[in-house]
């Protein structure tokens, strides 16, 4: 094992660089993901497409981008001191606020002289006979490395070309999560935005103020919750930071990596009176606690969920009164929290403007972009100067079904996860030696969970298993076929009892025309799949097969 970090070895080949790991991308899991294996001594390089670090958080800068989990736990735990130096200025950041912090941390522990900015990984394949990966990225280069490391990103590869003649529009178009770094002015245009996700309510609340006129095409009303942010005092973050050890236990013991969890017993055992007053104060929090911190219930009883969704419904309905936009923004034919629950800052309110209009595209579906603007299936052509696509990713395996990567016999991956979607854990897959993931399939970490909670768990667990091997002087780790089925058989009995694989959304890939359809996180609980992965590594990876 070689300790220096910094320094590549020269292969035999030219345009070869030999290390010991390579990871794929700088977002938080991948510059975690640097520091443990530096750490461990090993020889490593991170790529990432972008300039800088940031993951999510470089690329996400539309107007109003926005963490909708509270900084205290938005957050990583490896460093007490790290937590003592940022000083976070509000409960949920916005986007220049985190990507300045993941660069205060690349920073603070020399981070960038490790990292290969501006480079997209081509290809990985892996050679049977040396046991080793081959990388190669756009810039000519092959990367030869025993372990290969995806910290690509759950919500990183968008969706594009969804809509016929997207190139004939003669106005300007931005996809959010490929939004350019300069500011975009909308003074005096007609903006038309695709897509009411989180990201698109975050950017039509956003610049309503300032366009002339906003036209929002809505596919499915999201519930939503207002968001009650606050701007932190010295004494706020002394109070947060006094309490650095205690949060980080509760964010890793939680159902989806909060420092609150399903605290309040049964839905049932609650009387009506009891129920009300909780969902009250959770809505009065301003928080995704009333999501994920009320009762658990609300994840698998659908008479429970009923009666959560109408509060829901009621508290949307109270805010903007006007019948017709009620029928319009409030959803009815699903249930609460089965979906993608935003937070929004004024979103339903924005609506009441005279220059806002929503088009329903469920009635009335987009035909196609033409050069003024967008036509409907009702014949209508809605007149745009600026068109903002909001239309969502191909969710956890995006990242890397766009890469050729190939494992034992050359089996494709992408050939695999086309025909089903199956990991072991969501670390590893079968015929793919040394190929450890983050924020993949059947894991919590592809949906179901703080991002830098489970994102920091599985670079922990990957580190532990990597140094495994090394410590004993083994050459690969894979998981066997059997191994395999019985963690999809396991996540899959998980989903059987979950409201939200029985809903339609990007949560069962139902997003993406020919995706598997599963439930791509692992419902079981963050808590609960600690403990799985825990167990494994207690027993020495004995269901692996290691070389």
């Amino acid at each position: 094992m070689n300790t220096t970090a910094s320094t590549p070895r020269p292969a035999a080949a030219q345009n070869i660089q030999r290390y010991d790991a390579v990871i794929i991308g700088a977002g938080i899991g991948g510059l975690y993901q640097l520091y443990r294996l530096r750490e461990a001594g090993l020889n490593v390089l991170a790529i990432d497409a972008g300039t800088g670090v940031g993951g999510t958080w470089y690329w996400n800068r539309y107007p109003g981008a926005r963490v909708d989990s509270p900084s205290h736990v938005y957050q990583y735990w490896f460093s007490e001191e790290l937590n003592n130096a940022w000083n976070w200025s509000e409960r949920f950041p916005a986007q220049p606020e985190t990507e300045q912090y993941l660069n205060f941390v690349a920073d603070r522990f020399a981070l960038r002289k490790d990292i290969q900015f501006s480079t997209r990984v081509l290809s990985c394949d892996f050679d049977e006979h040396r046991e080793r990966w081959q990388v190669r990225t756009d810039k000519g280069i092959t990367l030869d490395a025993k372990y290969l490391i995806s910290c690509a990103g759950t919500l990183s590869t968008p969706l594009k070309n969804l809509f016929e003649g997207e190139d004939s529009f003669k106005g300007e178009v931005y996809h959010t999560a490929r939004w350019p770094k300069q500011p975009v002015d909308f003074t005096g245009k007609r903006v038309g935005v695709v897509g009411t996700g989180a990201t698109g309510i975050q950017v039509i609340q956003t610049i309503a103020p300032q366009v002339q006129a906003l036209t929002v095409f809505q596919r499915t009303a999201p519930y939503t919750i207002p968001m009650r942010n606050q701007r932190y005092t010295d004494a706020d973050r002394a109070t947060l930071k006094s309490r650095f050890h205690e949060i980080k236990q509760q964010v890793r013991n939680s159902f989806v990596g909060f420092d609150f969890d399903f605290t309040y017993g049964s839905y049932h055992d609650a009387s009506p009176q009891d129920r009300r007053e909780i969902l009250e104060m959770l809505w009065d929090d301003g928080s995704l606690a009333l999501w994920a911190g009320s009762y658990g219930e609300i994840f698998t009883d659908e008479g429970v969920n009923k009666e959560v969704s109408a509060f829901v419904r009621q508290k949307m309905a109270e805010r903007i009164k006007d019948p017709a936009l009620i029928k319009q923004l409030v959803p009815t034919d699903y249930g609460f929290g089965t979906r993608r629950v935003p937070l929004d800052t004024g979103y339903l309110e924005t609506f009441l403007r005279p220059n806002v209009s929503i088009v329903d595209i469920k009635a009335a579906p987009i035909e196609r972009i033409v050069e003024n603007g967008v036509q409907t299936a009702d014949g209508n052509i809605h007149e745009l100067d600026v068109l903002i696509l909001a239309t969502g990713f191909d969710a956890s395996t995006g990242a890397l079904t766009q890469i050729d990567i190939r494992g034992r016999a050359k089996q494709l991956l992408r050939d695999e996860w086309a025909q089903d979607l199956r990991t072991t854990l969501g670390l590893m897959v079968h015929k793919f030696p040394n190929l450890f993931l983050t924020a993949a399939p059947l894991s919590p970490g592809a949906a179901l969970c703080n991002a830098p909670t489970c994102l920091q768990h599985q670079v922990e667990w990957i580190t532990d298993c990597i140094q495994f091997l090394e410590n004993n002087q083994r050459n690969t780790i894979e998981p066997t076929l059997e191994q395999q089925d019985h963690w999809v058989a396991h996540h899959d009995e998980a989903a059987s009892t979950s409201l939200l694989a029985k809903t339609r959304s990007w949560y069962t890939g139902a997003n993406v025309d020919g995706k598997p359809k599963r439930l791509l996180a692992y419902a079981g609980g963050v808590n609960v799949y600690r403990e799985h992965c825990d167990a494994v590594a207690a027993q020495a990876y004995a269901d692996f097969r290691i070389n």
